[in-house]
This record gives C-alpha cells, sequence and structure tokens, in this order.
C-alpha cells in the first residue's frame, strides 16, 4: 500500500512476476491485482491495491485499497514510501500499524531522495516505528532482496509505543 506514484505496481509486478500498467498519473489503478510469489518454502498471495493517502477513502480508487485491506485481516503490508517525500507517506503507514498489521517500510526512490540532498536516517526510522524499513529502488531492482529477506521480521506494533518514540525522537529528513 502507498500514495500513487511511489512504485507500487513496480512492487509487485517484482515480487509476482506480474506485468501490471505502471504510469506517472493518479489513477492508472482502479482495481486491484493479484499474484503470487515463494516466500519462505511456501507461495503467498499478492495483491498490488491503487494509490492512497489514509484509510479514508475520498474516491473510488483508495476505496478499493481500503475495501482490500479490510478484506485481508492476516495481510502482512508493504507500505511502499516515496523517499524523497517521507512525511507524506508516513500517515497512511501509522494509520495501518495501528489497525495491528504487520508492516515493513520500503523507502522506495532511495536514488531520488539521495539526489536531492535529503538525508533520511533508515535505521533510526525502523527504531521508532518498531517495523523493518528497507530503502529501496523499484526500477531497477535495488533493495528487494533485503526487503524479502526482512518480511519475516514484520509483526504487529503497538502503536502507543510508536507515538512515544515520535515525541522522544528527532528523527527524520534533512536537506
Amino acid at each position: 500500500m502507498g500514495q500513487a506514484n511511489v512504485g507500487k505496481s513496480v512492487f509487485f509486478n517484482r515480487l509476482a512476476g506480474a506485468r501490471v500498467a505502471e504510469s506517472n498519473y493518479p489513477g492508472t489503478t482502479v482495481d486491484y491485482a493479484k499474484g503470487r510469489m515463494l516466500f519462505e518454502g511456501r507461495y503467498v498471495e499478492l495483491i498490488d491495491v491503487p494509490g492512497t493517502f489514509s484509510l479514508q477513502p475520498k474516491d473510488r480508487a483508495e476505496e478499493v485499497a481500503v475495501k482490500m485491506l479490510e478484506e485481508e485481516k492476516e495481510a502482512l503490508v508493504i507500505c511502499v514510501i516515496d523517499a524523497s517525500k517521507v512525511e507524506r507517506g508516513l500517515y497512511l503507514t501509522l494509520e495501518i500499524i495501528e489497525r495491528g498489521y504487520p508492516v515493513i517500510v520500503a523507502l522506495n526512490m532511495w536514488d531520488v531522495a539521495k539526489g536531492g540532498n535529503i538525508k533520511i536516517e533508515a535505521k533510526k526510522l525502523e527504531q521508532i516505528l518498531g517495523v523493518p524499513v528497507v530503502a529501496t529502488v523499484a526500477i531497477r531492482g535495488e533493495g528487494f532482496k533485503e526487503l524479502v529477506s526482512r518480511m519475516g521480521e514484520a509483526k504487529p506494533v503497538d502503536i502507543e509505543k510508536v507515538i512515544e518514540n515520535v515525541k522522544g525522537s528527532k528523527a527524520g529528513t534533512h536537506r
């Protein structure tokens, strides 16, 4: 899950070996796609959902994304965030954590963030959120081995602990 244009369908394609339409304008994915991948010796289902800014849907695409999440109570959620706009993606990530889903964060477009002189302390962000955080460049497949190897670490997190960590931290991005 993630906002529009953060690379969710590229992730899906790489992980499932599928071909989903990818473009750079909102509303491309209005429905969802399903695929599967081999994980820890068994096949698991992958679902590519439309982009959403929050779990309070404001249009049809967001409704589809939220409905799929609600129907998949046991889902591990890969939250794909644009690394050059981390703050924007964290709202949705925190909502998903709050609902008790195991989460792994993919800081996608890591190369764009670095090129824009944005410094992200991924390990510190991981400590604050209490979930695995992996830097990725989906279009080149960078970070995917680590992402897949760390998916088993994703566990539900107590949102109150995350809030305390946020209050007590100065982590974030710097230009």
